[in-house]
């Protein structure tokens, strides 16, 4: 395993910038140094730093830890876990983890190694061993559960880590890797949304006679989801993501910025969205998660339904909206239709600009025993722009009598089935809407293994996740 050389780790640290935006003095000192990380964040923090061990194990070593190592796999190495915290604080600064040969200690090292409260670099300071550190590589992590744990926040969230080993009589003695949150140690004040996506089960009204259309059901996911930063900068750039979400991302902050007259604009970094046009709601997330971060930055406060007309969203469903404000199980009551200040005819809520989000007219909260098997079958993109426009001027209005149908499924044994918590009569309520009204009509527009999903589960070529509802909206919060 070769060290990077110094300018390898200048040209790694640029390729961070590009994916997760411009890193801050310190967070590059913290990837880049060959010296003690404590002592570090003590004189940045003005507070010695405590140790708390996670983890403390005899294990053998796996192959990717034997060949830092330079050892044979299966060989027993000193697994720990550690978070460095700060200890007037106590919050967790560093979550670092840990391999150690133990042929290669001698027995008063690995009784200290071995002790909870100890950093590695004192260790062998107090052992006055002679050894210099290889910095390995530096990335982007996910947060995953144990460091979402560790840092309070999501795990999907993105994570600088760096890895490197300790090096003795021209030997590894130990192979570390560190991480933190992109949004720490930064001289900025920077904003996080972690928004949900969400799944629409089917809109209810799309004939229109009542004098109403459209309303709908949808359920809250917890993921995949939308999570983004943005600081202050005089104008809009993105970071991260692919080209159509780094798209929407300008799009949104373009109209905010000149809707509410901001002083200036962001730099933002996408670090993850849900899979475009899959009926995940994506679009809504990005562009509210987007105006939610642009206000929190200029301090301008704004109901989330302000911020969906402005940025085009929930024209037609709105679920997206509701989903983003407080998550959960929701039902919405739809539009005017055929009035003044309603709606004139049928189509997407990416073709309803200027309308207003539909009210919510029922919110619950989803079991959270319940699990959601979300099936993406790799089968392209769904129905968007103007071809999903003409889906909606071909095919609405739909037949009364359907609409009726789905306003009895939803009313009398969908929604009692999920407040009396029997999985069966919901389920079967779910079903029968599927074939019955608008949702009709988008089923059979769907790709053939869509359609037969649960028999291709296994080939489709897609991704398959296990995943609960949300129960609360999005989190915005501000991070220095």
């Amino acid at each position: 395993m070769e060290p990077l050389t110094a300018d390898r780790i200048v040209e790694k640290i640029q390729e961070i910038e590009q994916g997760v935006g411009r890193l801050s003095p310190m967070q590059k000192v913290l990837i880049g140094t060959d010296g003690s990380v404590t002592n570090l964040l003590e004189m940045a923090t003005g507070h010695p730093v405590t140790i708390t061990t996670r983890v403390q194990d005899i294990i053998g070593a796996d192959p990717e830890a034997a060949a830092a190592l330079d050892i044979e796999p299966g060989d027993e190495i000193n697994y720990r876990v550690v978070e460095l915290q700060d200890s007037v604080t106590g919050e967790v600064l560093i979550y670092a983890v840990s391999c150690t040969p133990l042929r290669r200690l001698a027995p008063e090292f690995r009784q200290d190694l071995m002790r909870a409260d100890i950093p590695i670099g004192r260790i062998l300071g107090r052992h006055k061993i002679e050894s210099r550190r290889e910095i390995t590589d530096a990335r982007v992590v996910r947060a995953g559960a144990d460091l979402a744990r560790a840092f309070n926040v999501h795990r999907c969230e993105p994570m600088l880590s760096r890895k490197y080993r300790i090096i003795h009589r021209e030997e590894p003695l130990i192979a570390i890797e560190e991480v933190f949150p992109c949004t720490a140690f930064t001289d900025e004040i920077r904003v996080l949304v972690d928004a949900p996506s969400r799944i629409h089960i089917t809109l209810l009204d799309m004939n229109g006679v009542s004098g109403r259309v459209d309303g709908g059901v949808g359920v809250t996911l917890d993921e995949p989801g939308c999570i983004l930063d943005a600081r202050k900068s005089t104008e809009t750039h993105v970071h991260g993501g692919d080209e159509e979400a780094r798209r929407r991302v300008v799009g949104a902050a373009r109209v905010v910025t000149e809707g509410l007259g901001l002083p200036g604009g962001a730099e933002i970094t996408l670090h993850t969205t849900a899979r475009q046009h899959a009926g995940l709601g994506s679009g809504t997330q990005v562009a509210l998660a987007t105006a939610a971060a642009l206000c929190r930055l200029y301090d301008r406060d704004l109901p989330v339904s302000d911020l969906a007309k402005i940025v085009g969203r929930g024209g037609t469903s709105g679920i997206g909206t509701a989903a983003f404000e407080q998550g959960g199980f929701i039902l919405d009551g739809g539009h005017r239709f055929g009035s003044p200040g309603g709606k004139k005819d049928f189509r997407p809520s990416a073709a309803s600009r200027g309308i207003a989000p539909p009210p919510v007219l029922a919110r619950h909260r989803f079991p959270e025993d319940w699990r959601i098997l979300l099936v993406t079958p790799d089968t392209g993109a769904g129905a968007h722009g103007g071809r999903e426009v003409d889906i909606f001027r071909t095919h609405c209005p739909v037949p009364l009598d359907e609409v009726r149908e789905v306003c009895h499924e939803v009313l009398m044994r969908m929604i009692p089935g999920l407040i009396e918590h029997d999985l069966d009569l919901f389920g079967s309520a779910i079903n029968r809407t599927q074939a019955l009204g608008f949702k009709k009509v988008e089923v059979a527009m769907q790709h053939p293994v869509a359609r037969a999903a649960t028999e291709v589960l296994g080939d489709s070529g897609g991704s398959v996740l296990l995943t609960r509802a949300r129960n609360c909206g999005a989190a915005v919060r501000e991070v220095t």
